[in-house]
């Protein structure tokens, strides 16, 4: 099977959105190549020497970090064992620079930097992050200090407490909540109420 032939006009909007130099926003339709353009832009930022502590990258999915985060370290451990006239053709191919000596040897560096990072290359979704900043200034956010965040489970039996809660409410039928779960009853089946 051959890989599909990428337009150069699509080559050449992904190499802009990867230069460490510019500052870009990604969006396009699922399966367009948003996640390969975040690795590409993260791995040139490392190239370009970015300290990897400093880099953050905000997903939507933890299934779109963690392949983030794949594709990232499957490169970097690919570079740091490829044999030096592959790994300096990749490199040149990777961002149109000729690869010398030194860039070889930083290109190899990157995978032990990137591991030895204290917390690792911060490759997250928006409400893992949204969480450790409330974790990290409960007193501003105006949250406990040790709050949890409610995991699914729990979240569907508070829902379900609430909604039993608003049905025994709902038994005076002269009262206001009484008298919408009438208005409701008559005019929705029992999913549409749900």
């Amino acid at each position: 099977m051959t890989s599909p032939t990428i337009p150069s006009t699509t080559q050449a909007a992904q190499a802009r959105a990867t230069d460490p130099a510019a500052s870009a926003w990604v969006t396009a339709n699922a399966g367009a190549g948003k996640t390969y353009v975040l690795a590409q832009r993260v791995i040139r930022l490392l190239l370009d020497g970015a300290d990897p502590a400093t880099i953050l990258c905000l997903t939507f999915t933890r299934a779109a970090a963690a392949e983030m985060a794949q594709r990232v370290f499957g490169i970097l451990a690919e570079w740091a064992t490829m044999p030096e006239d592959k790994l300096a053709a990749a490199l040149a191919d990777f961002d149109d620079t000729p690869a010398d000596t030194a860039r070889i040897a930083a290109a190899r560096r990157l995978f032990a930097s990137a591991l030895e990072t204290p917390g690792g290359l911060k490759i997250q979704t928006i409400h893992a992050f949204c969480e450790r900043l409330l974790q990290q200034f409960p007193f501003e956010a105006n949250v406990p200090g040790r709050f949890e965040v409610l995991d699914d489970l729990t979240g569907a039996e508070l829902i379900a407490e609430a909604r039993a809660a608003a049905l025994v409410a709902t038994t005076d039928e002269h009262s206001t909540l009484g008298k919408a779960w009438r208005a409701l009853i008559d005019a929705y089946t029992d999913s549409a109420i749900e």
